[in-house]
């Protein structure tokens, strides 16, 4: 691999401080080699290092010839007239087999507080990675080089953190207020690969993939070392891990026009990026993860929950649980009672459909709202689940019994709301049983420990 020979940036944005182009961390050292605009030896009788700039916007690139030139500078010139701290821009290329890497040093060199920054393996996350560990800013972003964000979002991404009242900070083109110009293809793959990492990671950042991120210098410090990919799911699997953390990520929407010229593969990238959230997976539930540490090391471990006067204790935490399972759970009976009621009838419609809700029900606030762990005492919770199903059972066939005596030829919608309001009885009755006698003792569930390395 190349060496890297750091050189001094004399200039900022606004010929404000000098300041030193990053220190290479030892495994930095290796993988890349450093260009910088401008070198100039320390003033006579300095000892102190001069401070970093304020933000570092990383730009990778492999194989972007034809864009790299044009976007740099637009970038460059956008930070010199709007961006009210000193900067630099890093444009580190990953393994380019074009001109792009004449470019990024020939741009070094003409463009106060560039640095142009070489590397022999290919990877975004690679590239990310070694720009960020050797940068000394006290902000690290990065955008892509396309700029397909619009650039007036920047100082808003980076506001938060600089005030420190955020630990990271994405631009997101699917929250409320973000402008997007794409295709419907693009739109449907990037809003069904954040259903599933909502689904399979329960991730509650909005927009995985939008090239346009930044981040605390002293989090990335501790956050980059448990960071496996190298590749598109770097940023994924960052946010995962920083969500995970208890960390705050802001969010800024953002005006977004796509590039139609864009050279990743579709496929392949989806590809990779599946196979990175089963890796995540994996490592939480081995505990392989130290994020209760992480939690501990930032301060964000949960806030104790205040108590709410003459509720029980855990109680305002299971009700919200149990309500939510309540909905899914409704939903799910109402939709086997639509679909069977023709071939069944209305009673034998009824019957499935609560023997199979009402199992998933049970196994469901067993684990979620009581906290009960493990298979032991599992099949007498369904047993006694199914004491309470049978008490649900009844109220429901009485309230259809009762409407057909009435109106003997009531419409199918009549039905359904009227085992609604049965459903809803039944559901307060069920959580009073799984409280006071199912579950007794289970106040709440208990709180996760991550393993720690």
């Amino acid at each position: 691999m190349s060496t890297v020979t750091p050189v001094r940036d004399a200039r900022t944005a606004r010929a404000q401080d000098d300041h030193k182009a990053p220190t290479s961390a030892p495994e930095i050292v290796r993988d890349m080699s450093v260009d910088t605009a401008l070198t100039q030896p320390s003033r006579a009788g300095d000892t102190a290092p001069e401070p970093g700039p304020v933000l570092d916007v990383v730009v990778p690139v492999h194989n972007e010839e034809k864009d790299l030139e044009r976007s740099v500078r637009r970038l460059h010139q956008h930070l010199t007239d709007h961006f009210p701290y000193p900067f630099r821009i890093t444009v580190a290329d990953n393994a380019s087999t074009d001109s792009t890497p004449v470019i990024a040093t020939r741009l070094a060199t003409e463009l106060p507080t560039v640095v142009s920054l070489r590397m022999d393996q290919k990877g975004r996350g690679r590239a990310l990675r070694a720009a960020w560990s050797a940068s000394d800013a006290q902000v690290l972003a990065y955008c892509d080089v396309d700029l397909s964000t619009d650039l007036a979002a920047l100082l808003p991404l980076v506001a938060p953190l600089i005030s420190e009242h955020s630990d990271l900070a994405i631009g997101t083109r699917l929250g409320r207020g973000s402008r997007v110009v794409r295709g419907a293809k693009r739109e449907f793959i990037s809003r069904s690969y954040n259903l599933i990492l909502r689904g399979a990671l329960a991730a509650r950042f909005s927009d995985a993939q939008c090239g346009f991120k930044a981040i605390r210098a002293d989090v990335a410090r501790r956050l980059l070392p448990l960071v496996e990919d190298t590749g598109w799911f770097f940023d994924t699997e960052l946010l995962v891990l920083a969500e995970r953390a208890g960390l705050r990520i802001h969010e800024v929407p953002v005006d977004w026009v796509d590039d139609p010229d864009s050279s990743v593969d579709i496929v392949k990238t989806a590809t990779e990026d599946l196979k990175g959230v089963l890796r995540l997976l994996r490592a939480f539930a081995t505990g392989a993860l130290p994020l209760h540490e992480l939690r501990g090391q930032f301060g964000r471990d949960p806030i104790e929950a205040t108590e709410v006067a003459g509720v029980p204790h855990g109680m305002t935490g299971q009700v919200a649980r149990f309500a939510a399972i309540g909905v899914a759970s409704t939903l799910a009976y109402l939709l086997i009672y639509a679909l069977l009621r023709g071939s069944m009838g209305a009673f034998g419609a009824n019957l499935v459909g609560l023997v199979i809700t009402a199992v998933a029900n049970t196994a469901l606030n067993r684990r979620v709202t009581f906290g009960v762990k493990g298979r032991e005492g599992a099949a007498a919770h369904q047993l006694q689940g199914l004491v309470v199903f049978g008490l649900g059972l009844a109220l429901t066939s009485g309230a259809l019994l009762a409407l057909h005596a009435w109106w003997p030829g009531a419409h199918q919608l009549v039905e359904m709301v009227v085992l609604v309001a049965a459903n809803a009885l039944s559901t307060v009755l069920r959580f009073v049983a799984f409280r006071a006698w199912i579950f007794r003792g289970r106040r709440s569930p208990a709180p996760s420990k991550d393993k720690v390395l």
